[in-house]
């Protein structure tokens, strides 16, 4: 098997060279070369033709984000952003920009707490072999605008005994996830009787500014979950990295629980959330499993399905890595295989008729 060759970009000499020497050790992994900017990067690039880049965002000179549009304008490659959680804005300007994934540096200063990311860097840089380079250049997303003031539509009752009476959409990624997520959500038509909560592989530190950031051009109040939260329609949350979100009964209504890490090997956990939505809602529940390695979701896709709900699966060609959405699709349980441009509408249309067109 050939080795994954990368080209690490970092402005602190300590951090390139930690890095360099955490993948020393990756027997599939050799680091052709390092630069301390953009502009060095750049000429990198060109001459070296690595398979993946490591790119810290802030340096002077030319910064990450103009690495970036440089390259998925002219070459896009996959592309992981290695910066601090005081960054987590930057961060998803740079994935909404073509970055693939992230890793959050331990500390805001050099710092030998760097070497505790080791098994993340190397599982994400292997996950390089799964990327779909066609998909990373054709999901870059236009700057979001924010949306108008909202005003929340009346929500008609969805009548079934026993169960909620709105419709729940439950959404599962991991790689690639926050752009495709990002998509869907900012595009939604305002007013859909549908309560909305999202599970996405992500390090504590950085769900809680993803949730601001698509509050603020979602047509939908969207928030980081917190446990004991009421869950309402016309409103989006946010699994808290390191925690797992589910659902569960207060009496007739429904409220949020969030857990640590139990026997789910991923977290936070999609199969958690598609279970416990698939028992408080039945049919009344849409899972949609969008981009990521692994199978996490495939269990809760089954019971959804078992208890009358719908299932979309993201296409492989939209898909950064079509790992999870093709473990769905494999028990035949899917319902929509759907272009990430195309689910919105779906969910729109399921929202108000309970079936996928």
């Amino acid at each position: 098997m050939n080795k994954i060759r990368v080209l690490v970009i970092d402005d602190s000499a300590f951090n390139r060279k930690a890095l360099r020497e955490m993948l020393a050790d990756a027997p599939d992994i050799e680091v052709v070369g390092t630069a301390g900017n953009g502009e060095e990067g750049l000429k990198q690039l060109r001459k070296l033709k690595p398979d993946l880049v490591t790119l810290d965002l802030e340096m002077p000179g030319m910064d990450g984000f103009t690495f970036l549009r440089i390259v998925m304008n002219q070459s896009p490659l996959p592309i992981l952003v290695v910066s601090s959680r005081r960054e987590a804005e930057s961060v998803f300007q740079a994935l909404e920009l073509g970055a693939v994934d992230f890793l959050p540096k331990p500390t805001r200063t050099i710092s030998p707490e760097l070497y505790n990311v080791r098994d993340d860097l190397i599982r994400k840089i292997r996950a390089a072999r799964e990327f779909r380079l066609e998909s990373i250049k054709d999901r870059i997303l236009p700057s979001p605008r924010p949306v108008v003031p909202r005003a929340p539509a009346p929500v008609k009752k969805v009548e079934e005994p026993g169960l909620v009476d709105f419709r729940l959409v439950v959404i599962g990624a991991s790689t690639g996830g926050p752009a495709a997520i990002s998509q869907i959500l900012t595009t939604l038509r305002p007013g859909l009787p549908i309560a909305i909560a999202v599970s996405q592989h992500m390090p504590p530190g950085f769900t809680r500014a993803f949730a601001e950031r698509l509050d603020r051009f979602s047509a939908y109040p969207i928030k980081e979950a917190e446990d004991g939260d009421p869950f309402l329609p016309q409103q989006g949350y946010i699994s808290p990295g390191g925690k797992n979100l589910y659902l569960d009964r207060r009496g007739k209504n429904l409220v949020l629980k969030l857990s640590g890490r139990g026997r789910e090997r991923y977290i936070p956990s999609v199969n958690m959330l598609f279970e416990s939505a698939a028992e408080v809602a039945g049919k009344n529940c849409l899972g949609v499993l969008l981009t990521g390695m692994g199978n996490d979701g495939r269990d809760g896709v089954i019971q959804i399905k078992k208890k009358g709900g719908s299932i979309i699966a993201q296409s492989e060609h939209s898909s950064v890595v079509f790992g999870m959405p093709r473990e769905a699709i494999e028990t035949g349980r899917v319902d929509k295989i759907l272009p990430i441009e195309q689910i919105p509408h779906y969910i729109s249309t399921w929202a108000k008729t309970g079936e996928l067109e």
